[in-house]
């Protein structure tokens, strides 16, 4: 007897569907072995493993021999061929730019300052210069790229790219970011939040990935937070979910950049970390007082310890809105180590309420300070519609 028509479709349906569910899980993860990819996308293993030979002849995975709990495991990622992405982290006084394949691996990367209050213009232009160059570097062209994601340390909303809230981020008001850059280099670009895009990192690659529910904090020149939640980023309406830099903290404070008066940031940010430790030689930017502290100046490693109490007062507060199983802590305050987290977890496990069952983790940001700019270069592989099947190898620099 033959097979209905429609049972032949749904069948070959299915296993499209299983096929595209395989690519999406590799491309959020960066790369899995077959158990854990049969893990995480909830198919048998031997379809799995059916699926992977599919798309390794396709050409769209690579496999690789790996080693995990001491047993021989196949390691897949998307294949360097299907393309390059682009991660850019704009800063208050840093810009890292960076190329990477669909595998999440930094392929080329690149670290330049910033003036205070950089201009828009003058930034987004070194941003199209910087990947040119870190292309010519690999020996591939903006045709080898299918996408770039772009942090910045404001809240965006996702729709348009743009900055949400105005005045944080001065002369940046007003300006389509993705499309500014999209016309200069011809690519797609996508604009997120900073910490949303260090929180996507580290739930995906660092140290919040076995966790589905994670806080994590960004303390550098402002405070942010990026909220993850079964997996998922929660960015809010127009992307101001975490925005704990513009907490109030003390009503009759110092006027803060979003407006108000006595933000978090007024209180912690660069600034009030720069006064709090006064006028003292050698001490002239927030590097300088991250150094000094690991270096066991007291004065320095007090202000940073105070400041890390205060930031997980507020942070109290979120946790008890989400009730995340882990809290990350990242940014360039986080490099002093204990001297921020433990005042930090100490105020959490105070004014959080403690639950006994699954009581709340503190811990360090396994990424660094490259978690955001990994999030964005995650950001524009996540955003890419990967092809079943590459018919062409793109000669990227004998990357194939």
């Amino acid at each position: 007897m033959s097979r209905p028509a429609g049972a032949a479709g749904s069948q070959s349906s299915l296993r499209e569907a299983n096929r595209q569910l395989v690519v999406e899980t590799v491309k959020r993860f960066g790369g899995l072995t077959q158990v854990e990819l049969a893990s995480a996308t909830g198919l048998s293993q031997a379809t799995v493993s059916t699926i992977v030979r599919e798309l390794y002849a396709a050409g769209v995975v690579d496999t690789v021999a790996t080693t995990r709990s001491g047993r021989r495991a196949q390691m897949v990622t998307l294949a360097r061929r299907v393309g390059l992405a682009a991660g850019i982290q704009i800063g208050h006084r840093q810009l890292r730019v960076a190329l990477g394949d669909f595998s999440r691996e930094v392929l080329a990367e690149q670290v330049l300052p910033l003036p205070v209050e950089h201009r828009v213009d003058t930034t987004l232009d070194r941003v199209a210069l910087l990947v040119v160059d870190l292309l010519e570097r690999v020996g591939a062209s903006l045709e080898d790229v299918v996408g770039m994601g772009v942090g910045v340390p404001a809240p965006v909303d996702a729709g348009t790219g743009m900055i949400s809230v105005r005045g944080i981020m001065p002369g940046w008001d007003d300006v389509h970011l993705g499309q500014v850059l999209s016309k200069r280099l011809g690519l797609p670009v996508y604009v997120d939040n900073d910490a949303n895009l260090a929180a996507f990192a580290e739930a995906n690659a660092g140290a919040s990935r076995d966790f589905g529910d994670s806080l994590y904090v960004r303390a550098s020149y402002g405070v942010g937070a990026g909220i993850v939640l079964g997996g998922q980023v929660l960015r809010g309406f127009a992307g101001t979910a975490g925005e704990i830099g513009h907490l109030t903290v003390q009503p009759e404070g110092d006027e803060c950049r979003c407006g108000r008066r006595g933000c978090l940031d007024t209180v912690v940010g660069a600034s009030a970390l720069l006064a709090a430790v006064g006028q003292v030689p050698g001490v002239a930017s927030l590097r300088d007082v991250v150094q000094r502290a690991n270096q066991g100046d007291e004065r320095c490693g007090d202000v940073i310890a105070h400041a890390g109490a205060t930031i997980g007062t507020a942070v109290a507060g979120l946790a008890l809105a989400v009730n995340p199983q882990v809290v990350v802590v990242g940014g360039e305050l986080a490099e002093t180590g204990e001297t921020l987290v433990a005042p930090l977890r100490a105020a959490l496990q105070r004014y959080a309420l403690p639950n006994s069952i699954a009581p709340l983790e503190v811990v360090r940001a396994g990424l660094g300070t490259r978690a955001e700019m990994i999030g964005a270069l995650a950001l524009a592989v996540q955003s890419t519609d990967v092809p079943l099947s590459v018919e062409e190898t793109v000669d990227v620099g004998g990357l194939t």
